[in-house]
């Protein structure tokens, strides 16, 4: 399939369409699935019994103590995914063509093809300031097709001066999440950029939890890394405030820029300070481009 523009999906409209022909193409040429359940989870030891296999003796507990232990497992069958989606007014820029969200929703559906694929467990959450909804997580037919009819909902309602609060939803999910899984996150983590620390921690309580995480962060970065505007008078309105600013690109380019450059380096330092799959999404790279970069990569990771 030629690569998809934002503007013409959010016209379309099908997402389960578009996300089945995607994968079609996506997984041609990939050898194994870029996602794989945790077959096995380590639970407790126990005193090794005479006789038995060998193999899951922990030879290090036993240069320890001298005493023979066997790591006991506890069986894991597939793979859940909490796919989360921040919907916070900031999102739905560039206006034009609602373009981080639509990104967003394209690739939470694909991602939900594949798991559907390999019967997989999938649920969805959409937050702003608070959680706004939660489907469980199933597998079923009817739930993946549930998923993208709200997937489509979300792509066409926007809603003005809508804020987020990335840190207080991981800390709820994280707290409801019980068994392992697989997060998923769609954010552009425009939130308490002056301290950082508040968002890694809920990010932290989620690898605490010995949750894989991967964070999808979605820009623009034409304009809203670059800083690339015409240079004429401007009024630059914060989306999810409606804070208005009168001035021309040049009047505050170099200072907007180094701090978001700041802000994206410590933020992708930390993401692998605390083993946190980072994906940079510039949604003018296509999205075609971003996701099967990504899937051929964790292809190979596994």
């Amino acid at each position: 399939m030629k690569n998809l523009d934002l503007g013409k999906i959010r016209e379309y409209g099908n997402v389960e369409l578009l996300a089945k022909q995607l994968v079609e193409g996506f997984i041609t040429g990939l050898h194994k699935s870029p996602f794989h359940g945790f077959s096995v989870e380590f639970a407790e030891h126990r005193l090794y019994n005479s006789g038995e296999s060998t193999r899951h003796i922990d030879w290090k507990v036993y240069g320890k103590t001298d005493r023979l232990f066997v790591k006991r497992y506890e069986e894991e069958t597939n793979l859940r995914c909490h796919l989360l989606i921040d919907t916070s007014s900031s999102m739905y820029y560039p206006t034009e063509n609602n373009g981080k969200l639509t990104f967003s929703c394209m690739a939470a559906g694909t991602l939900a093809n594949l798991m559907q694929k390999q019967r997989d467990a999938v649920s969805l959450t959409s937050f702003s300031d608070k959680i706004e909804v939660q489907l469980p997580v199933k597998s079923t037919p009817g739930h993946i097709h549930n998923i993208y009819l709200e997937l489509e909902n979300l792509m066409q309602n926007s809603q003005p001066n809508k804020v987020t609060s990335v840190a207080e939803t991981l800390h709820l999910i994280a707290d409801k999440i019980n068994k392992r899984s697989l997060v998923v996150i769609f954010s552009d983590m425009f939130e308490r950029m002056d301290d950082v620390n508040v968002l890694f921690s809920a990010l932290q309580h989620l690898k605490h939890n010995k949750h894989e995480v991967l964070l999808f962060h979605v820009t623009d970065q034409k304009t809203e890394r670059e800083f690339e505007f015409e240079e004429r008078p401007y009024e630059f309105t914060d989306l999810e405030t409606g804070e208005k600013v009168r001035a021309q690109p040049s009047q505050v380019k170099e200072h907007y820029q180094s701090a978001i450059k700041d802000f994206y380096k410590e933020l992708k330092l930390r993401c692998g300070k605390y083993k946190i799959d980072f994906i940079e999404a510039d949604i003018n790279e296509g999205f075609d481009h971003i996701m099967t970069s990504f899937l051929i990569r964790r292809s190979k990771m596994k």
